[in-house]
């Protein structure tokens, strides 16, 4: 079926009271194992590549984008295309005819008043090329090997009142919110703000995003959906899955050569991780009740 509109799935997993899944990808695998799982559940999703994904790529998005954009074409559920933790204007302006519909564009290291500037900016030259513009604030920490802050560190947390105030002067469709989680963890052991997730939802009129989710077990995932998380990104789960894998097979097979033997072993690990997260967030929405 034709490409989704991240703004779409957001949206209609919103009024729902539920949450649309994003997983970012790296490989063919990843996208393929992505809509497979989506597709054992039937639910949309979103598939997701980040900047750093495009530096592994030789920084050239176009291979990979356009192998997702092949792939969803063909799937039996929606699938939706975004550009992740953009930092690069020039990332940020191939994002309409590499088949975006949306990009986080993500000025959170920037200092308060930079970071409003830049991403006002952004937002309006992404909202005349038909872009969703997704905006973090506060600081999901973990990115490129950094370590997570501390929960009382200055900037640590998302704050409701600047929320409202950034929004409103950006003009950004959805907001990823720091409330706890982390990117890059490999145990499910963050324990998330839930008395702030429910401020910064009552002071907010656009959708919230979570980012860091691999981090965040299940019950904490069910509780964030249920206080107004409408996109959940997941990225290091995936690799974990994967790599635990192939791991497994090459310590069982340590004669294979044919990377087709591991990587497909790989795919499926992917693909019933993403099969099981999106059965989680599913279960916390009152529609699947």
């Amino acid at each position: 079926m034709p490409l989704a509109a991240t703004g779409d799935l957001v949206a209609q997993a919103a009024a729902a009271r539920g949450a649309v899944a994003a997983f970012n990808i790296i490989t063919l695998e990843h996208v393929e194992a992505v809509i497979t799982g989506a597709e054992a559940v039937g639910a949309p999703v979103v598939l997701q590549i980040s900047e750093n994904a495009v530096k592994f790529r030789y920084g050239r998005l176009l291979p990979l984008a356009r192998a997702a954009v092949a792939a969803a074409e063909r799937a039996e559920i929606p699938v939706a295309l975004h550009l992740d933790h953009v930092q690069s204007d020039d990332l940020l302006r191939q994002a309409p005819d590499a088949g975006f519909s949306s990009v986080m564009y993500d000025a959170a290291r920037l200092p308060y008043a930079e970071n409003l500037a830049t991403t006002r900016a952004a937002a309006e030259w992404g909202h005349q090329q038909g872009l969703w513009i997704e905006a973090e604030l506060g600081e999901v920490g973990g990115k490129n090997g950094q370590p997570p802050l501390d929960a009382h560190a200055p900037g640590a947390r998302t704050d409701p009142d600047q929320a409202r105030e950034f929004v409103a002067a950006t003009g950004v469709d959805a907001l990823a919110v720091a409330v706890g989680s982390s990117h890059a963890m490999t145990t499910r052991t963050a324990a998330l703000d839930h008395t702030l997730l429910t401020d910064l939802s009552a002071a907010l009129t656009v959708p919230l995003v979570l980012h860091g989710s691999s981090g965040v077990p299940d019950g904490e995932l069910r509780r964030a959906v249920a206080g107004g998380i409408a996109k959940v990104n997941v990225g290091t789960a995936l690799n974990a899955a994967m790599t635990r894998a192939i791991r497994g097979f090459l310590a069982a097979n340590p004669e294979a050569v044919d990377s087709r033997k591991y990587l497909s072993v790989g795919r499926e690990a992917m693909a019933a991780t993403v099969q099981d997260l999106i059965t989680v967030l599913r279960s916390a929405s009152p529609a699947a009740a």
